[in-house]
């Protein structure tokens, strides 16, 4: 009965985040406030953070990461544009939980973590919930997915000195990155597209991440 009563209570506490935290602060597509309404992020966290899941902040996880909130998580998905039709590589798979968000949006997800725990954790989760369109790989993301190929969305779920030259070779022309960037405690998020003669660059709001580290990213000290 307990148990019970504790997914009740997470279900509700679900719906109140979309309405008051998403819904009412610009997000405004339906998929994506459906997808967030349905998928469970409290299992995304360690169990000692679970009764803050639905709080709209960060949250610790392993190897040093966090899980990002959730308006952050839907306003950065809202900004990449997703159809069901595309293909998004993701820079840093983390808990899992934006993976997850992105693949009841588009076709295929690509995503890549440094830390192997991260990523087996992340694929653990998702196969729990069914979400099968996600290709996974542990390796250094500033280089961009290790096979050869372009992507038409490219979300950084990590702060980037700035973007690098694998990301925007891999990303296609009318693509869309949308990624954290700066060198202080607060980034700046911003939105690139990558048109046939020239980069365009918006800026959407300040933000705070965790570092990218790796060749094209931060050093880890």
């Amino acid at each position: 009965m307990r148990a019970d009563n504790e997914q009740n209570d997470f279900v509700l506490s679900r719906r109140q985040m979309v309405k008051s935290d998403l819904a009412a602060r610009g997000i405004r597509d339906p998929r994506i406030l459906r997808a967030m309404e349905q998928i469970p992020r409290h299992i995304f966290v360690p169990e000692s953070y679970q009764s803050q899941s639905y709080s709209d902040g960060p949250l610790p996880i392993d190897c040093g990461q966090t899980i990002s909130q959730p308006y952050i998580v839907a306003l950065m998905t809202q900004e990449l544009h997703i159809g069901p039709d595309i293909d998004v590589l993701e820079i840093g798979t983390g808990s899992g939980y934006q993976t997850a968000i992105l693949a009841k949006l588009a076709r295929r997800i690509y995503t890549i973590d440094r830390f192997e725990k991260l990523s087996l954790s992340a694929q653990s989760v998702l196969e729990k919930l069914g979400i099968t369109n996600v290709e996974f790989r542990v390796g250094d993301g500033s280089c961009g997915w290790p096979e050869k190929r372009t992507f038409e969305r490219i979300i950084v779920t990590a702060a980037l000195p700035e973007v690098g030259e694998p990301l925007m070779n891999q990303l296609e022309t009318g693509g869309i990155i949308v990624t954290p960037v700066g060198h202080s405690a607060v980034q700046q998020l911003v939105a690139y597209e990558k048109k046939e003669n020239k980069i365009t660059e918006r800026f959407i709001c300040d933000v705070r991440f965790v570092r990218v580290v790796g060749r094209y990213g931060f050093s880890e000290s």
